[in-house]
């Protein structure tokens, strides 16, 4: 008689003996047979048992539960019973209290108190990313504690590395606390540490500048900003980070970005701004960027018709100047954006670069009206382009790591890169001898130009430049033409009977190398409040697509994780649907990330059963992309994704060139041929048998 479906033989094992083989009624489908089930202590024992021995007056027991703490403190299930015990309270008591009693062992035993200190913040900073107990609950003292190690510490990496991970995260939870740590902590503490070798540090000590720099109110900003300007951090920034001898890592890479992003949205205000036309500091601009011009003297007044006589000679400039409006030209600035930060950025040109704004002004005053390249309207167009490029006034993404070096090397870049560009824009026109009304096609081919500069990352603003220059209009136009050549979309009827037919051929290669993709699998990150000392986990399908192992990883992997060390799993029958975006129950959940829009472009989630969901944050637009694609391929519905689409017009362009090789200069008519009439007899029909 077979034994019933639900008894397992399954070793037992437990600490400090050897498996014992037994046969259990499980109520578990994962559970099989030969497994091994390994004992141990529960997660609430064990926060009982170490809420004690972390209270021992033995140090060595001490470091030792510490130690344990630390390790443990990473699983949430632990985290809740040992935070319901007051452990936190207790971990706060022992860094505010605890060092005062130790100071003596601190001399003595230095390493043994550098260890304990370090194991004591890095169990409190895994407690809190569970986001369990709210951060407005601390004291005083305790960020006054916090804040010393930053100085005191600076040789203990750890201990300074929790350290400005703690300080980040009271920032960016807590408006309370943001300015405690304010009046705690300066930038001047703060810039030594960037001038250190180790990068994971300067990488805490951006990031903790950052969330100041986030969180401080909009009439602080700007204070802030110029704090950092007098301490010279970008400079050193671009010493010690950007041109050290190391590659930069994925999370430098992204506390750079969001720094480049804060900065530039300091020009939010005056992009937002507009022109009083009644404001006589603002006109006084305009009559500064005349003067430079045209070095015009204003005429006595006191003669017969002078006033009437200086306002058409002030026509006539503004006219050459480009400006829309003529008589007003204050007016051209009462649209936002750009607002007065194309004023702005016009002055700058003309003080700063007044050989090259000369040239350009009365270079094209010399033109016809219709072929002249309008300095003012371009001014205003080009500033509202380049603020729309990099998206000032808009949030950081959480997961963007697109910085740019060459912003690292001038302190006043925008305005650098806006003199460069618009030198670009008069250059553009002359080449493609526009006129008025070709304004926006130029404009387009600008943006053209800039947009695939950029796209090489340029270290500094010269290489920029040199890049523009190897970008002329003629090139643009070779490169769409070649772009044109490699997409070329044969339209004709037969071509299109053939697309059809290898359609479904293509597809089902995509299909296959989208599961492909998901049996090697991906890590994924778990984004919380704090991007430091992130939580990864890995998700891959099993090789007979019926199975996602799933589970957490305690750093990057490098190459494929087995599934046998994925702890979960999730049958693929089991799956009820695949939402992306808004959509997802994480991002309804999570107001932060819920205003993110690049967060949200990378968001999906499975939902299983009538309430289980296993939530994503894909690493980029292309992994999102796979794994859409693949979730949907699994369940039988239609891949929808950008990447699709791309890789189905690539493999069908590819495919169709490889079959049409042998007809290469052969015109492929538009219908079939057409059929001959029927022969008047069939005597040339004989039969072979």
């Amino acid at each position: 008689m077979p034994p019933p479906a639900d008894i397992v033989k399954v070793a037992i094992e437990w600490p400090g003996a050897f498996p014992k083989l037994m046969e259990i009624d499980q109520n578990r489908n994962e559970i099989k047979n030969g497994a091994i089930l390994r004992l141990t202590t529960s997660p609430a024992q064990n926060a009982h048992q170490l809420h004690e021995r972390i209270q021992s007056s033995s140090m060595d027991a001490k470091l030792e539960a510490l130690k344990d703490l630390a390790n443990y403190s990473r699983d949430v299930t632990f985290a809740q019973e040992f935070i319901n015990l007051d452990g936190i309270s207790l971990l706060t008591q022992m860094v505010e209290s605890g060092t005062e009693r130790y100071q003596k062992l601190q001399k003595i035993m230095k390493p043994c108190f550098g260890d304990m200190l370090s194991f004591t913040l890095t169990a409190f900073v895994e407690l809190m990313d569970h986001g369990i107990v709210s951060w407005d609950t601390f004291s005083v003292a305790f960020i006054k504690k916090i804040a010393s190690y930053v100085n005191k510490f600076a040789s203990d990496i750890s201990i300074l590395q929790r350290s400005l991970a703690i300080l980040e995260s009271m920032v960016l939870n807590s408006h309370d606390l943001y300015q405690k740590v304010a009046q705690e902590i300066t930038i001047g503490q703060l810039i030594p540490h960037l001038q250190g070798t180790d990068q994971e540090i300067q990488t805490y000590t951006i990031a903790v500048i950052n969330a100041l720099f986030l969180k401080a109110p909009d009439d602080k900003r700007q204070e802030m900003a110029n704090i950092l300007a007098q301490k010279q951090l970008r400079s050193i920034i671009l010493t010690h980070v950007i041109r050290a001898q190391r590659a930069i890592n994925n999370e430098m890479a992204h506390q750079l970005y969001v720094l480049q992003v804060l900065t530039f949205n300091l020009l939010e205000d005056r992009m937002m701004t507009k022109m009083d036309p009644q404001d006589q500091a603002q006109r006084d601009i305009i009559f500064e960027l005349r003067r430079i011009a045209f070095d015009a003297e204003l005429e006595p007044n006191n003669s017969s018709g002078s006033i009437e006589k200086r306002k058409s000679m002030y026509t006539r400039d503004y006219k050459k100047l480009g400006f829309i409006n003529h008589v007003n030209p204050a007016m051209d600035f009462t649209q936002t954006p750009p607002g007065m930060l194309a004023l702005d950025n016009m002055l700058y040109f003309a003080k700063h670069h007044q050989d090259a704004y000369i040239r350009i002004v009365l270079e094209n005053s010399s033109r016809e009206d219709k072929h002249e390249c309008p300095f003012g309207r371009s001014s205003i167009e080009l500033t509202k382009m380049l603020c729309e490029i990099l998206k000032v006034g808009e949030l950081p993404s959480e997961t963007c790591n697109d910085f740019h070096p060459m912003f690292f090397t001038h302190d006043r870049s925008f305005e650098e890169f806006f003199c460069i560009c618009i030198q670009l824009l008069n250059k553009t026109w002359k080449e493609m001898r526009a006129t008025s009304e070709d304004f926006n096609k130029v404009m387009q081919v600008v943006k053209e130009q800039i947009m695939r500069a950029l796209t090489t990352k340029p270290s500094s603003l010269d290489q920029f430049k040199s890049k523009l220059q190897n970008l002329s209009y003629t090139e643009i136009l070779k490169i769409r033409q070649s772009e044109r050549m490699n997409q070329e979309d044969f339209q004709s009827r037969p071509i299109l009977e053939l697309k059809e037919k290898i359609q479904p051929e293509i597809l089902e290669l995509i299909k296959q190398q989208r599961l492909n993709r998901l049996v090697e699998g991906t890590c994924f990150r778990k984004l919380n409040s704090r991007r430091r000392q992130d939580k990864f986990w890995y998700c891959r399908l099993s090789p007979n697509h019926k199975v996602l192992h799933y589970g957490d990883l305690e750093e990057s992997p490098q190459g494929e994780v087995p599934h046998d060390s994925l702890q979960d799993k999730l049958p693929v029958a089991d799956i009820k649907a695949v939402v992306t975006g808004k959509d997802c129950p994480h991002m309804k959940e999570k107001g932060a990330l819920k205003q993110n829009k690049e967060v949200l472009e990378l968001a999906f989630s499975i939902l299983y059963d009538s309430s289980g969901q296993l939530n994503f944050i894909a690493p980029d637009k292309h992994e999102y992309c796979v794994w859409t694609d693949g979730l949907n391929a699994l369940l039988g519905k239609d891949m929808l994704s950008d990447l699709t689409r791309n890789d189905l017009d690539t493999l069908l362009s590819m495919e169709i060139k490889l079959r049409l090789l042998d007809l290469e200069n052969i015109q492929i008519p538009d219908a079939p041929p057409p059929i001959p009439k029927e022969p008047s007899n069939y005597d040339f029909v004989y039969d072979c048998n």
